[in-house]
């Protein structure tokens, strides 16, 4: 079980990739056939593979015991060759990130196969403007809360200040649409502008990995 812990007493990782829908699915099968050199690597602790309803994207949230052991994973030779079927699809966004702020009506979020709609919130940003946008996430995740059909909100920040992103967890499409015609987070001036660079898909947990 992945738990979006505030403490960040473990090592988050978010890989998203890139893809044209028709592969889509041969690219999460090659993934779930790498899940499986990665689940016995030390300090490999989950990994929560998520396939965007609109086919163009599949990610990964992945938790690692630290970030040691996820670089020395990232150093491996023989092992990040096994990765190279995945970039023949695409190359990948990933970074390593650090939970800012969480808000959820079920106590600590989980990530669970088949359990609720998901969203990836992705704001891209240059370093100097990653901590005003933090402080516009917090400010702003407590409304958003209120909206009906909002599970969790939980925001990253990625280490090396290019990235912010909003995992959060829904009921129902029909919730999420309603959110983006609230004031400040729909296309017309959201609260972002100007700070960040944002796009977001839906996404349903398709395959999960525990140490």
């Amino acid at each position: 079980m992945t738990t979006l812990s505030l403490d960040n007493s473990l090592t988050t990782v978010i890989i998203i990739f890139r893809v044209e829908p028709e592969q889509q699915q041969e690219l999460i099968t090659a993934i779930k056939e790498f899940l499986n050199v990665v689940q016995t690597q030390p300090g490999f602790v989950s990994a929560n593979l998520h396939q965007s309803t609109d086919g163009e994207k599949v990610a990964n949230y992945a938790q690692w015991s630290d970030r040691e052991a996820f670089e020395a994973f990232r150093a491996n030779q023989e092992v990040q060759q096994r990765a190279s079927k995945l970039f023949e699809f695409a190359t990948p966004d990933s970074h390593v990130y650090e939970i800012v702020t969480s808000e959820s009506k079920v106590g600590t979020p989980e990530i669970n196969e088949g359990e609720y709609i998901t969203h990836f919130a992705e704001f891209s940003m240059s370093p100097e403007n990653q901590p005003p946008m933090v402080e516009l996430a917090k400010e702003h995740v407590k409304p958003a809360m209120q909206q009906p059909g909002l599970i969790s909100a939980t925001f990253h920040r990625s280490l090396d200040g290019t990235r912010v992103i909003n995992y959060g967890q829904w009921e129902n499409e029909e919730a999420i649409a309603e959110l983006t015609k609230q004031p400040g987070f729909g296309k017309k001036k959201p609260y972002w502008s100007g700070i960040a660079e944002n796009e977001y898909h839906l996404y349903r947990v398709v395959h999960t990995v525990n140490a």
